[in-house]
């Protein structure tokens, strides 16, 4: 049983589940204000995405130009969903 503990997938698993926790009860709570929280969880939602395909899907053992890209891509994204997210009037 220590040793599952000891590899590398169990520490990102366990990692994986406490981001989850943190965005499913925590910032869904009205503890923080709207914009902050679901920047919040945009952000947790694009690490668990990179942890998921460095970890999982093997992309931390791609060629250098392939996880550039990927890494590009994350960030990418991430900026576009926060930029429109951010500039989106508030409803109500």
């Amino acid at each position: 049983m220590n040793e599952l503990f000891r590899q590398t997938a169990s520490k990102v698993w366990l990692l994986l589940m406490a981001a989850t926790f943190v965005t499913t009860w925590m910032l869904t709570k009205d503890a923080f204000p709207l914009r902050i929280a679901t920047i919040a969880i945009v952000l947790i939602a694009a690490i668990k995405v990179r942890l998921v395909l460095l970890h999982f899907m093997e992309l931390r053992h791609a060629p250098l130009p392939l996880r550039l890209v990927f890494e590009a891509w994350v960030i990418a994204v991430t900026g576009a969903l926060i930029a429109l997210y951010w500039l989106t009037p508030a409803a109500g």
